[in-house]
């Protein structure tokens, strides 16, 4: 058509390319600024600027080529079976397979070998293994998949990783080499491939060797755990139904006292959407317990740089889109996640009656002087001559406590992971505020991908060396502390917003949400981040030291542990945490998100 745009006539030349090397004439590509994806036949590969650089334009079309190999020489079911529950073990066999799918084009047509390398190239230099100073930094999983690819075609791994793998490639040769060698002998053979990789996984110690376990051993211990596991499943069952009474009860006493008159209904399903508190909306009244802003304290070696700010925003999520959007949004995320609000909402129950069961109020009696004590009232009666007995209120531990939840709002975490970290934070600050705990939800991302107006600056000021971070950071306030839950409930519709999610600077972040968390008056202060990956952006890292984001946020974790009253804790979702965070915990599947956060808070007001 006369009137079509280059950027479309290539998304078209993208999808009939697609739909013959998959030989699916339903496939459909098309372009989005977040991570790229694949949903069956619907492709999602990165959108290339106007301009159609050649640069952008072969990363798309790499993307592209890889997701119709997998359409067409990959059985998501076979690969499924074969699939080691272990979560490094699974990472290394995916990556594995894919190194197979794209060897069996590469092989075929030159133009897809090219194209497949150039993508490659692209995301090597933001992975992980691009900033590993040591072997222990380098994934594993990663690395395994450029050395069997480099047998199963003969290409040179991208020059950004190829420091990385140099630190365990003779460690997995050693271990892994005839299997890698074994692997490339069966590459047409998904079957006898995914059994051989198998073997590579028992040989490198990353899965058990079926030969060395007792089947009868396994199966009496199942056993025997299933059988105490429902005892004490009927056991719990009895407990909370009699704690669930009682705090009931007493939520319903509270919910009278403070009721500022809505006299809105109470979730069904959760029990848990009782009012707040009426709080001051924003930041007002806030006093500062320390005298020194953080960067003001921090010791020399943070030479960590912005060459500018003029660009950064703090903004509310009501400020980054209208009300009738949020609405939608919302609606959209609690539709979606209708099954896991129930049982997320079960452990917030458990963590409710624990915090609960600290801030119990209790009494000396037979005091000469306090309240006086109305139940020994009948002794007087009987006995005029008796005195008055007073009581007086045990000081409770329970200190006054803030929690400010941070999540990652990168592109990594589109789909599920930010859908149950919003519904996860959603439900935990509806807990904690009934526990008198106030919460902070914030998130954090930038303005644009790969450089904005920070970037456009520089670039007009004739590309100075080292010029730091390269792009606008979006810091996103979900809800203040002060702010009632039933007041914020839509803005944390906003993270499922399309186009919301870029890349992550998870040290600066974390200073601004430590800024806020200082500026409170409350006692304990508590801030856990939630994140899948090391900080990320592409601009910054293409023109200063490849580890220059993780080196400044180690430096920043480092401080706030060592210096600051802030207790600081970590979840890693697929990404390992725990070498940044000494307070960590890793997991493989964001299914566990929202178990994990109550079981790491429930453990730091444990310890207290």
């Amino acid at each position: 058509m006369a009137d079509q745009t280059p950027l479309e006539a290539f998304r078209q030349v993208l999808t009939g390319t697609a739909r013959a090397m998959a030989h699916e004439p339903e496939v459909e590509v098309a372009f989005t600024a977040d991570a790229p994806s694949q949903a069956g036949k619907n492709f999602r590969v990165p959108m290339p600027g106007r301009a159609l650089p050649a640069d952008q334009v072969a990363e798309a079309r790499g993307f592209a080529d890889s997701m119709a190999l997998r359409l067409k020489h990959h059985s998501a079911g076979l690969h499924a079976a074969n699939r080691p529950p272990e979560a490094v073990a699974g990472a290394v066999f995916d990556a594995v397979e894919t190194a197979r799918i794209e060897a069996l084009g590469a092989a075929a047509m030159d133009g897809v070998r090219g194209n497949l390398n150039h993508a490659l190239d692209m995301r090597m230099r933001s992975d992980p293994i691009a900033r590993a100073q040591g072997a222990d930094e380098v994934p594993l999983a990663t690395a395994i998949g450029l050395l069997v690819r480099e047998r199963l075609t003969g290409d040179a791994t991208p020059a950004s990783a190829r420091a990385g793998l140099d630190m365990v490639r003779s460690w997995i040769e050693e271990k892994g080499g005839e299997d890698i060698d074994a692997l490339a002998r069966a590459v047409a053979d998904q079957s006898a491939y995914a059994r051989l990789a198998q073997k590579l996984l028992q040989d490198l110690e990353l899965t058990a060797n079926p030969d060395d376990i007792d089947p009868t051993e396994s199966n009496d211990a199942a056993d025997d755990e299933e059988q105490q596991g429902e005892g004490e499943d009927d056991q719990q069952q009895s407990e909370d139904g009699a704690a669930d009474a009682q705090m009931d009860a007493r939520a319903e006493q509270s919910d009278g006292e403070t009721e500022d008159g809505d006299n809105q209904e109470m979730d069904a399903e959760s029990d848990m959407d009782a009012d707040g508190e009426p709080g001051e909306e924003g930041e007002e009244g806030m006093m500062p317990v320390r005298p020194n802003r953080p960067l003001s304290d921090l010791p020399p070696q943070f030479d960590y740089q912005c060459w500018t700010t003029d660009f950064d925003e703090v903004i509310a999520a009501t400020d980054l889109c209208d009300e009738d959007e949020l609405t939608r949004l919302r609606a959209h995320l609690d539709q979606q996640l209708v099954h896991l609000q129930g049982a997320v909402t079960k452990l917030a129950n458990r963590l409710q009656r624990r915090l609960m069961a600290q801030q119990n109020r209790s009494w000396d009696f037979d005091q000469e002087e306090g309240l006086l004590d109305a139940a020994r009232l009948a002794r007087i009666v009987v006995s005029p001559g008796s005195s008055l007995s007073y009581k007086v209120e045990r000081d409770t531990e329970f200190k006054d406590t803030v929690v400010t939840l941070l999540i990652d709002n990168s592109g990594s975490m589109r789909g599920r992971p930010i859908s149950i970290a919003a519904i996860s934070a959603d439900i935990l600050a509806r807990t904690l505020e009934r526990c008198g705990v106030k919460t902070e939800i914030l998130g954090f991302t930038t303005r644009a991908w790969k450089g904005g107006q920070s970037r456009e600056s520089w670039l007009a000021a004739g590309r100075p060396t080292a010029p730091g971070r390269l792009n606008d950071l979006r810091h996103i306030l979900y809800k203040a502390a002060d702010e009632p839950w039933r007041r914020a409930k839509k803005s944390l519709g906003l993270m499922m917003r399309e186009g919301l999610l870029k890349e992550n600077i998870d040290g600066e972040a974390l200073l601004w949400a430590h800024n806020r968390l200082i500026a409170r008056s409350e006692d304990r202060k508590i801030l856990m981040v939630i994140s899948d990956g090391a900080p990320v952006d592409d601009s910054t890292l293409s023109v200063n030291n490849g580890a220059y984001l993780e080196r400044h946020l180690r430096q920043v974790i480092n401080w706030i542990e060592a210096r600051s009253p802030v207790e600081i804790c970590a979840i890693g979702i697929g990404h390992d945490v725990t070498r940044y965070y000494q307070k960590a915990v890793t997991i493989m599947d964001a299914e566990q998100l929202g178990g994990t956060m109550i079981e790491q808070l429930a453990g730091l007001f444990d310890t207290e």
